[in-house]
């Protein structure tokens, strides 16, 4: 690789760490090119992305960026799992490394935050954006619906005292 083409990676991994909710640091060492290209799949499903680049240029790309705090782990045969959804880039990684041991979590980062591989569990259990967006929207309905029954019920217990009035004078 000639200077322009490394300064243009690091440019990349530089965008990268400053635009994802989440990077995930892993190591891939003994995953064949198909099982790595599930990984990828997985992760272009879920919206995040999946990077293999050179530890010394991922490590120039830090300095300055708010995770620069993974850089000790940037060590081996390592990937980055990144998505800009702070939860769906460690949930890939985390159910794909159950199902493959070759793959092994080392730790991550969320914005400044620094995660161990615990960490990166951790995150992996919260709901993902949508799990909330649509339990929030669940809470919000909630109400509307039962002041709607409320404002409705009185009409409908007025309805049915009519009805029974209008049985009795025809009877």
């Amino acid at each position: 690789m000639d200077r322009a083409q490394k300064e243009k990676v690091v440019e990349e991994l530089g965008q990268i760490f400053e635009s994802s909710g989440v990077v995930v640091v892993a190591q891939y060492v003994g995953l064949t090119v198909a099982e790595m290209q599930v990984l990828r799949a997985q992760m272009r499903d879920s919206g995040g992305a999946v990077r293999v680049a050179k530890n010394k240029l991922a490590k120039i790309a830090l300095e300055g960026k708010p995770c620069a705090s993974i850089g000790g782990l940037l060590t081996g045969m390592t990937v980055l799992a990144y998505s800009e959804d702070p939860v769906a880039a460690a949930k890939v990684v985390e159910d794909y490394a159950k199902k493959n041991p070759k793959l092994v979590v080392l730790g991550g980062a969320m914005g400044e935050t620094a995660l161990d591989a615990a960490g990166v569990k951790a995150v992996a259990a919260m709901p993902s954006r949508e799990e909330l967006i649509s339990s929030i929207v669940g809470c919000i309905g909630a109400p509307a619906s039962n002041i709607a029954g409320a404002i409705g019920a009185p009409a409908s217990n007025i309805a049915s005292i009519l009805t029974t009035l209008e049985e009795r004078e025809a009877a």
